[in-house]
């Protein structure tokens, strides 16, 4: 079995075993979801003025079973590893900064790193809408731009919201 198909069976295995069910809070969420519906049972009108809005439609949980498109980029080692130390340390920073963007601006679900130090180095999972914007942005990540890494594209289907636990 090729290295690339035997990664994306050993991925699937996982994120399939490790889809999240909803669990009631624990520890401090817990504690803290009590203290504030004793306090609302106490002051309603307070804790009305202080009530959160509501999650936008598009928010809601999805269906059991619900299925969705992401795209996966798998990241490899690039043709230019030959940076000094410190310019691979920059790139590196870069890389980061861009990932870290990239989460918060709710496009990347899932990212890592694979802890061998194969030619395989780690994976992107995507929540874009087309094959093209996540190409856009592989593109502009840094690590790729200086030809440190290079990215393989695919559509991935997966149920919606999975999580790894």
């Amino acid at each position: 079995m090729n290295r690339f198909l035997f990664t994306c069976l050993l991925l699937l295995g996982v994120l399939s075993t490790a889809l999240a069910q909803t669990k009631p809070a624990k520890g401090k969420k817990a504690k803290a979801a009590q203290t504030q519906t004793k306090a609302a049972e106490a002051n309603p009108a307070q804790a009305a003025a202080k009530a959160p809005e509501p999650a936008p439609a598009e928010a809601k949980e999805p269906k059991d079973g619900e299925m969705k498109t992401y795209y996966m980029a798998i990241l490899k080692k690039g043709p230019n590893r030959t940076h000094d130390a410190l310019t691979a340390a920059r790139i590196q920073d870069e890389h980061m900064a861009h990932i870290n963007k990239m989460a918060a601006d709710g496009k990347l679900t899932m990212a890592g790193p694979f802890m061998d130090d194969g030619e395989l180095r780690g994976i992107f999972i995507f929540n874009v809408k087309t094959m093209e914007e996540a190409k856009a942005l592989t593109e502009a990540d840094p690590a790729v731009k200086s030809g440190r890494l290079v990215m393989e594209l695919h559509p991935w289907y997966s149920m919606k919201g999975a999580k790894l636990q």
